[in-house]
């Protein structure tokens, strides 16, 4: 489909009579209204008015693009109107605007009318191109105009100097494509090769490589919403508006060749942040759908975790007869209301973590198979077992398989529907993967439950047999293993391991295996803080600060502070970390720390049922592992 399929005459206005902002838009959507391509005037226009209290429309040099994917659209389309003494429409350049391009998208719209609508930027950047809309005296005039084949701008190659780019607005339909054309366009004009990765409506297109960061001179990050920035970690940026880019591509491309633009940071907490490298294969695949999954899930996690476990401290705090300690956490209405509310977070967990991991393999369709794979995981519904009172939930382990089983049965119908007419693009996102998906993934969920529930419950079983040497021997893996990546699978899988063992132990106090991962996890940021403190002389001025720093970070319970020293020397640093962490996850299983929280390190410390003691053991471990790694350490 192209731009010129989507340009309607019944909906050109050449000669718009409004002379203010509001009145155009109203004139424009009263259009759509008459020609029926629209079914509401006031959800419409609410849509195109939200949209510009974002950001105005008006693009600069006389065009506006008002737009808006919304329920009141039938089809989607583009009206073409024309001032001919312009409008003072709060440009983003303050002039006042002749041509104007409202872009209406139903909230279904497919790639084909996407991919369409973001052509539009290309033929309004042609030189010339808007002069000859302003001469046309006939909607068929529009149509033929756009029906020139445009030739794509050529990028310059071996050039002496290389940058990369990200373009993404709120809605991902205008903005998003017009800042792509321009910064290549002013590009190819100054001599300088660009690669420009666009987040829009259709999702990511010209995604940026590893390679692509590694050898750019700086990047340019043109977005009014959140995009993956930690893979630019090192790299000089220039960050700014979209609108920015559409209006002074110029002036960003020379400030991104000054070599003055500051020097971007990720955030630590930011496990993505440990490597500049992309990796590939079927286990990276896993990791990173995974973690998709773990992301979403672990807000509801500590949320709802957390809520329960106050709920708890409030019941102790105030007192519960002693006949009444089952009733421990529901007992006063203040502490109900905060277990009710947490428990109703934490119900939350397993949807979302099959959802996502659903979405991260096949995008929005695999969201509603995703979401009920987990909760089927959660009730434990299984074939055989329909009675409510018989059911097996298969908890983490159940929703994990189903999250991947439901991504995997929409790519299945993906490839299966491939040969659909486009006319049913639509058609097949909002009713076929929905429907024939989330029947399919049930009916398997409905026997993965099975094997996956007997397994849940043997671990259940076995952590809960756990004392004295045996809880010794976990703490002593589980935390060892949150210190062998800093942030990585294995810290990742621990830390998992861990949070699935809290909605059974918040009862009765809480988790000894959480206690020790958070333990473990701690200890490594820590372990700078000494090494730094103590051996001076053997790290450089950058790294004696970000050791200083990572004392906040290590009572945070953010692991990835350790990052950069582990990745300058891991040969010395993740041995020493290790030591560290195992001994303080063993010392806390030996000693039955229980911790009812799944995050927070020295703010839950009133969660666990010893705080001073396990603050010992954290700074036991952190000591060992700051002299062990300071000892091996070379000099600078």
């Amino acid at each position: 489909m192209e731009i010129k399929d989507l340009l309607k005459t019944e909906l050109m206005i050449l000669e718009l009579s409004a002379t203010s902002k509001e009145a155009a838009i109203d004139e424009m959507v009263q259009k759509l209204v008459d020609k029926g391509y629209v079914s509401d005037f006031a959800t419409f226009k609410s849509g195109i008015m939200a949209r510009e209290a974002q950001t105005s429309t008006g693009l600069g040099d006389g065009i506006a693009m008002p737009h808006s994917k919304n329920a009141a659209v039938k089809e989607a389309v583009v009206l073409f109107a024309k001032s001919a003494t312009g409008v003072d429409y709060e440009a983003l350049d303050g002039k006042p605007v002749d041509l104007f391009f409202m872009i209406a998208a139903p909230e279904g719209a497919n790639d084909t009318h996407l991919e369409a609508l973001a052509k539009l930027s290309t033929y309004l950047l042609k030189d010339g191109f808007q002069d000859k809309l302003r001469k046309a005296e006939h909607p068929r005039d529009v149509i033929a105009l756009f029906s020139e084949k445009q030739e794509e701008i050529k990028t310059v190659e071996n050039a002496e100097h290389y940058l990369v780019a990200v373009t993404a607005c709120t809605t991902g339909i205008a903005h998003t494509y017009m800042a792509e054309e321009s910064l290549k366009k002013t590009a190819a004009e100054m001599g300088v090769a660009i690669k420009v990765e666009t987040n829009g409506a259709r999702g990511v297109d010209n995604k940026l490589t590893a390679e692509d960061i590694k050898k750019a001179d700086a990047v340019i990050v043109a977005a009014d919403k959140k995009i993956d920035m930690p893979r630019f970690a090192g790299k000089q940026m220039v960050q700014v508006p979209v609108a920015a880019a559409i209006r002074e591509p110029e002036n960003l491309i020379q400030r991104a060749l000054s070599g003055k633009e500051k020097v971007y940071e990720a955030d630590a907490s930011d496990s993505s942040a440990s490597t500049g490298e992309e990796k590939t294969g079927l286990g990276a695949a896993f990791y990173k759908h995974l973690m998709g999954g773990v992301s979403a899930m672990l807000p509801f996690v500590v949320g709802g975790g957390i809520l329960i476990a106050l709920a708890f401290l409030i019941d102790q705090a105030m007192g519960v007869p002693h006949s009444a300690l089952a009733q421990l956490g529901v007992y006063h209405p203040i502490a109900a209301y905060f277990k009710n509310i947490g428990v109703t977070a934490f119900a939350f967990m397993l949807p979302v973590l099959a959802g996502f991991i659903a979405n991260s393999i096949a995008d929005k369709p695999g969201l509603v198979a995703g979401f009920v794979a987990g909760s089927m995981a959660s009730s434990g519904l299984a074939f055989g077992h329909l009675d409510p009172t018989k059911q097996i939930p298969s908890g983490f382990l159940g929703a994990l398989v189903g999250g991947f089983l439901a991504g995997g049965v929409i790519l299945l119908l993906r490839k299966l529907f491939s040969g659909l007419p486009k006319s049913l693009e639509g058609i097949k996102a909002i009713l076929l993967y929905p429907l024939i998906g989330t029947l399919i993934t049930g009916f398997l969920m409905l026997f993965v439950n099975i094997p996956m529930a007997a397994i849940n419950t043997g671990l259940s079983n076995f952590l809960a047999s756990l004392s004295g040497a045996s809880a010794l021997i976990l703490g002593l893996v589980v935390g060892g293993m949150m210190a062998i990546d800093l942030g990585g699978p294995i810290n990742k899988a621990a830390y998992i391991f861990a949070t699935g063992t809290l909605a059974s132990t918040v009862a009765t106090g809480g988790s000894v295996t959480m206690a020790a991962v958070m333990a473990g996890g701690m200890v490594p940021p820590l372990a700078t803080t000494v090494a730094v403190l103590l051996f001076k002389n053997k790290f450089t001025k950058e790294e004696r600060n970000a050791g200083l720093t990572n004392i906040v970070m290590g009572l945070s319970f953010i692991t990835e502070g350790s990052i950069p020293f582990g990745a300058s020397d891991p040969a010395r640093a993740i041995p020493s970390f290790m030591v560290g962490s195992a001994l303080a996850g063993a010392l806390t299983g030996m000693a039955s720390i229980k911790l009812m929280a799944p995050h927070g390190g020295i703010f839950v410390l009133a969660l666990t049922n010893n705080p001073f003691l396990y603050l010992l053991f954290i700074l036991i471990g952190a000591i060992v592992s700051g002299i062990m790694f300071g000892a091996l350490k070379k000099k600078k």
